[in-house]
């Protein structure tokens, strides 16, 4: 007879190393801190409307090979100079994926792709990538999905997303008031704009929360709130990125006493789920923009070196180069067009 009450359905444990650990081993530079400090102060300029460039999300669904994920920043930088009068290019660096059922949960999950789970591994390669970004000076976004897991790369990055699954996490809503950088909402998998709403309310607010600290113990954090919190539209049931749906959301923020400033995710429900669909959305928001709105201020787009997407193959070196292996993303020769159409549509308004 089995009397065990604790822990009856964990099947093994493993100690990772402590966020000072990693750190340790992967130290910021002193260029790749300067870069960071300026990234985050353009992202809440841009924000605050004070910079009135259109900032733009962009890169893969998420990063799984570090090698492709180098290729692209690189030309992501040579691009980012060529538009940088009218857009601020943050590189989409999702090292976690939520999952509606299973799948794979990304690099820092399961880097080996096997269901190996060495999360320490996974870790130390999305650091290690991270701090080559820094140095780079290509700003980082990514999504906070595991409350944990900000605490080993935080420093990195310059804009964070809650995801639609995530965003009426209370949890998720207190770690995000303690980030030292500004957060997105996303609105519900359903459109639903109000639990975003929320969340940036509570965001902003100041809270108290467990987490993890940089030793890796237990510990309760007294955030003071983090004021630079937006709405990101993302679509649901239906797109909701035309004109009529951001003005809707403006209303909906200014009575609720919050900025009206809103970001606009070309993907997901936006684009019907189609990846194809994205520069559709990017056009009509640039024409918003041209049109003269004022809330606009970012977007969000997935594009890869290659087009689609792929399932992880059971034998690994038969995985195509540069093609995501969750949501579909478009060409870097789509990706060069669109975004210097959208240049083009906004600084002619």
């Amino acid at each position: 007879m089995n009397n065990r009450i604790h822990n009856t359905n964990i099947q093994s444990e493993a100690v990772i190393a402590s966020p000072n650990a990693l750190s340790e081993q992967l130290p910021i530079s002193t260029q790749g801190r300067a870069n960071i400090l300026a990234s985050r102060a353009t992202v809440n300029s841009i924000l605050s409307g004070e910079d009135k460039r259109l900032m733009v999300i962009i890169g893969p669904c998420s990063i799984h090979d570090l090698d492709a994920a180098k290729e692209y920043a690189n030309k992501l930088q040579v691009l980012q100079e060529e538009v940088k009068d009218s857009l601020y290019l943050v590189m989409r660096v999702y090292f976690e994926k939520p999952r509606t059922t299973i799948g794979w949960k990304g690099l820092i999950s399961d880097p080996d792709m096997d269901n190996s789970l060495d999360v320490d591994k996974g870790l130390y390669q999305s650091r290690e990538f991270l701090t080559w970004l820094a140095d780079l000076g290509i700003p980082a976004a990514t999504e906070a999905l595991n409350p944990i897991t900000p605490q080993y790369l935080a420093d990195l990055v310059s804009w964070c997303a809650i995801g639609a699954r995530t965003t009426e996490s209370q949890t998720h809503r207190e770690m995000s008031s303690g980030l030292s950088m500004a957060v997105g909402f996303k609105n519900g998998t359903d459109g639903n704009l109000n639990m975003a709403i929320n969340a940036i309310k509570a965001c902003s607010s100041p809270q108290s929360f467990l987490g993890i600290n940089d030793e890796g113990q237990i510990s309760t954090f007294r955030a003071k709130g983090n004021k630079a919190s937006h709405i990101v539209l993302r679509g649901g049931k239906t797109p909701n990125y035309s004109k009529e749906d951001v003005a809707n959301c403006a209303d909906m923020l200014k009575n609720n006493s919050l900025p009206e400033r809103i970001m606009v995710d070309c993907s997901h429900g936006n684009s019907s789920k189609d990846y194809r669909l994205q520069g559709q959305v990017v056009s009509d928001v640039g024409q918003q923009i041209a049109d003269g709105s004022t809330s606009l201020f970012g977007i969000m787009i997935e594009s890869n070196l290659f087009a689609g997407n792929q399932s992880i193959p059971d034998d690994l070196s038969q995985m195509q180069y540069g093609v995501s292996v969750t949501d579909g993303c478009i060409d870097w020769a789509e990706t060069e067009n669109v975004l210097r159409k959208l240049r083009e549509q906004i600084s002619s308004s």
